[in-house]
């Protein structure tokens, strides 16, 4: 099939089974991959309705600024409707977005302005109030208000949930996403509801959001806290999150979903952001209530490429305490107990010579030797130590 233009891809986002990196049992698990949109995530889907109704209300007019507070995602979406139909486009965003993300917005022609993450959504630096500002001073500006313009869940009520229905086959029992202003799952879920009104809607929420105590509590319990996970969450909350759809919300930490950002395309060779692996963990967790066996269908909303330099960066993940650091992997008394029978440990001791120690770690092929005086461990040799001082004559033998 050829298309008229790239903004007819979007859409008709493939199923498919998760198969490794899932319990083993009763539940089926199944993944509505929609990073296959042709921005790569499922805001796509209301950058074009987003759009397209500004433009039947005559509120975004020929030569008009598209203004929008985002993590990236929505941005992007808006971003590739308006290259397409020639608006500019100015972006807020918090500062632990991704460089790839911000990157890619200027690659399309927009403004990108960072502000601070931890600060409340009043605060005249946050990124909302920051976006709000540059609508009133910016000529024939159009603020995109993805948080509360209803033509986002609307969007998704028109094609993301009859999508899902029509794929399933309406054998779905659950559906799990995440929430950051509440359009998919609550669009997508009350389409799905209306059509089974058994089905569950369940949100995954990354601790420190606040969506999770307003849900259950109705009032902020534990106050919003910075977590690594974009895309989902709230420090406040969205008029799009239609919590009336909601039949339960899953807390996951940051840790759990990085994790299974690791699994997710190692066992499964899908490559996904952590927002999509949250779902994926908070989807497991909700399955575990569930005494029928059931069908799970998870949103992932966007593609692993856009953290190459976080989630997939071991560096970034070690620093961040999601994955171990080498130098903690191994106790040396995990390397002692394991070491070959009667295998005795290779070390220094300071009465030894340059020349004796150097020959000591050749024969034994070995860079690195515990220095002992006496009975007590004293440092840690490394063959660098020893062959930088040589080399620069400041080492004698």
């Amino acid at each position: 099939m050829v298309y008229s233009n790239l903004l007819e891809t979007i859409g008709n986002t493939p199923i498919v089974k998760l198969n490794r990196c899932v319990p083993h049992g009763k539940h089926t698990f199944w993944a509505k991959l929609e990073f296959f949109n042709p921005g790569g995530s499922v805001k796509d889907r209301i950058g074009v309705s987003i759009i397209d109704e500004a433009e039947k209300r005559g509120d975004l007019k020929p030569g008009g600024t598209i203004i929008e507070a985002t993590s990236g995602n929505t941005g992007l979406g808006l971003a590739l409707v308006a290259s397409i139909k020639g608006y500019k486009t100015i972006f807020v965003m918090p500062n632990k977005i991704s460089e790839e993300k911000r990157a890619i917005l200027r690659a399309y022609g927009a403004k990108v302005i960072i502000t601070p993450t931890a600060v409340e959504p009043e605060d005249p630096t946050s990124f909302y109030s920051v976006a709000k500002k540059l609508v009133e001073i910016t000529p024939n500006g159009f603020y995109a208000n993805q948080y509360h313009n209803p033509d986002n869940p609307n969007q998704h009520y028109k094609t993301t949930g009859p999508e899902i229905w029509q794929q399933t086959e309406g054998k779905v029992d659950v559906l799990v996403g995440g929430a950051g202003t509440g359009g998919t799952i609550s669009g997508a879920g009350r389409f799905l509801k209306e059509k089974k009104p058994s089905l569950k809607v369940v949100c995954a929420d990354p601790v420190g959001s606040i969506l999770y105590d307003l849900f259950y509590h109705n009032r902020v319990i534990e106050p919003a806290a910075p977590y690594k996970v974009e895309g989902v969450g709230e420090d406040m909350l969205p008029s799009n999150l239609h919590m009336k759809i909601v039949d339960d919300f899953v807390k996951v930490t940051d840790p759990e979903a990085f994790a299974k950002v690791r699994e997710l395309i190692s066992q499964e060779g899908i490559c996904v952001g952590a927002s999509s692996a949250l779902a994926l963990v908070g989807a497991i967790k909700y399955s575990e209530k569930l005494t029928t066996p059931s069908n799970i269908l998870v949103i992932f909303a966007d593609n692993g490429r856009a953290y190459l330099s976080k989630a997939f960066n071991d560096s970034w993940m070690r620093e961040n305490g999601f994955l171990p650091s080498p130098i903690r992997e191994r106790t040396v008394a995990d390397l002692l107990a394991h070491r070959p029978q009667n295998q005795v440990l290779i070390s220094a001791n300071v009465k030894e010579t340059v020349i004796e120690t150097v020959q000591k770690m050749k024969k034994h092929g070995v860079s690195q030797l515990p220095v002992y005086s006496d009975k007590s461990i004293v440092g840690i040799l490394d063959e660098s130590d020893i062959l930088e001082p040589l080399i620069c004559g400041s080492l004698k033998q």
